[in-house]
């Protein structure tokens, strides 16, 4: 049986963790580097020259989409499976160029269904290239086109970017925009925010709150079809079974 080179890229390490774990159930895939950050997975791929590449798309520096800007076509693997928390975007352009992902969190079988759709086309040497060059053209003018909003605020007008907002909290007649650890309060309804957002990959989980979607680390399970949604920099948040459907489609990538 062909051993495939496998590698891992992932700025966090349950995640890579996750991957490994899995990858034990195949005897066929020989994990050859992990890599925490983007910079030393280019180096990683150019010097072990993995068949197969577990890509994380949000890491800090160097995303994945800039991992493949940064390596010439003969060096990208031709195999890659994308990992996300979520970009609709990302994943609709994946669908268009033929490239399997992943959508954080994922289940054992939809692992096994994304690694057996990328080992049919590796051992298929007359298999159509994927169209990365594609993904990434659409990617470029996805982020030149990315929202900048003007919210006004008691202290005047603040410009904030639409990839800045980690989420947005309905107070009143007013609404909270959460970015790191800086907040904003604006006299202009969530409901006005999410019509603007949606298109960048917001969601509304909760009748006074909208999730910027890329920032989301992991759903936990509560009551009756509602969540416990836990950020990438450790905020939780409660999802209403008002909003599971929104919750049905970021679990299976719809």
């Amino acid at each position: 049986m062909r051993t495939l080179r496998a590698g891992i890229v992932d700025d966090e390490e349950p995640a890579r963790a996750r991957v490994r774990d899995l990858l034990q159930a195949f005897d066929d895939v020989d994990v050859v580097f992990e890599a925490s950050e983007g910079r030393g997975a280019v180096e990683h791929i150019r010097r072990e020259h993995p068949a197969l590449l577990f890509l994380d798309i949000q890491m800090p520096e160097l995303d994945g989409f800039g991992v493949l800007e940064a390596l010439s076509a003969d060096e990208r693997p031709r195999g890659i499976i994308f990992v996300t928390a979520y970009d609709a975007y990302a994943i609709r352009a994946f669908d268009v160029n033929a490239i399997d992902y992943l959508l954080k969190p994922y289940s054992a079988e939809r692992f096994g269904s994304a690694l057996n759709r990328a080992r049919e086309r590796l051992a298929d040497p007359a298999s159509a290239p994927y169209d990365i060059e594609g993904l990434l053209r659409a990617v470029a003018a996805r982020n030149a086109g990315a929202e900048r909003l003007a919210v006004k605020t008691q202290e005047g007008v603040r410009f904030i970017g639409a990839s800045e907002i980690d989420w947005l909290q309905a107070d009143g007649n007013y609404t909270v925009i959460h970015s790191g650890t800086a907040t904003l309060r604006t006299r202009e309804a969530l409901t006005a925010f999410e019509e603007r957002l949606s298109p960048h990959g917001f969601i509304r989980v909760h009748r006074s709150v909208v999730i910027n979607a890329d920032r989301i680390f992991r759903l936990e399970p509560w009551t009756h079809g509602e969540y416990v949604i836990v950020l990438r920099n450790g905020t939780k948040l409660n999802s209403s079974r008002a909003y599971a459907e929104q919750i049905r489609r970021l679990i299976e990538g719809g």
